[in-house]
């Protein structure tokens, strides 16, 4: 049996179908078991949680087209979470009034390898840009940093 191929495998401590692996793996921490989901191309798991131990108390109990779905479906669930907080962590934005009108500033940090970048940028109520400027990506974006970045005449933060 190969593991490359597209086609899927369904035994009972090994499930890959689609574009997931479910491997069920003896527990390091107690007697018991865990199942690990992997999404193709994933160096982690996406999952690890505990599973239940067969009738003889002692072996896993095998996996099986429900379980394999519950497992995909909480897997997802927990990759757009991380996705959520990441997109929360890099991307923040603050709205204050200034001579009446409402200005969103937005805050972007791209991570890279090499180094992040972060913009900072300003936008109307209609959403229309109305300055954007490069800063450092320890830049702390805050109500009073806002505001003093409008009144500065949008002139890059020191």
């Amino acid at each position: 049996m190969t593991l490359d191929s597209n086609e899927p495998v369904h035994e009972h401590r090994l499930w890959i179908d689609g574009h997931w692996t479910a491997r069920v793996i003896k527990n390091e921490d107690d007697d018991g078991w865990a199942v690990a989901m992997h999404l193709d191309g994933g160096s982690e798991p996406a999952l690890v949680g505990p599973w239940t131990m067969g009738r003889d108390k002692k072996n896993p109990k095998p996996l099986d087209t429900a379980a394999f779905n519950t497992l995909v479906k909480t897997a997802k669930e927990v990759i757009r979470r991380s996705e959520q907080q990441l997109h929360a962590q890099l991307n923040k934005n603050v709205t204050i009034t200034v001579d009446g009108r409402r200005i969103r500033i937005a805050l972007s940090i791209v991570p890279n390898e090499e180094g992040a970048t972060a913009t900072l940028s300003a936008l109307d109520e209609l959403d229309e840009e109305l300055a954007q400027v490069a800063v450092v990506p320890t830049f702390r974006l805050t109500v009073d940093s806002a505001q003093a970045w409008v009144a500065s005449g949008f002139e890059r933060p020191r």
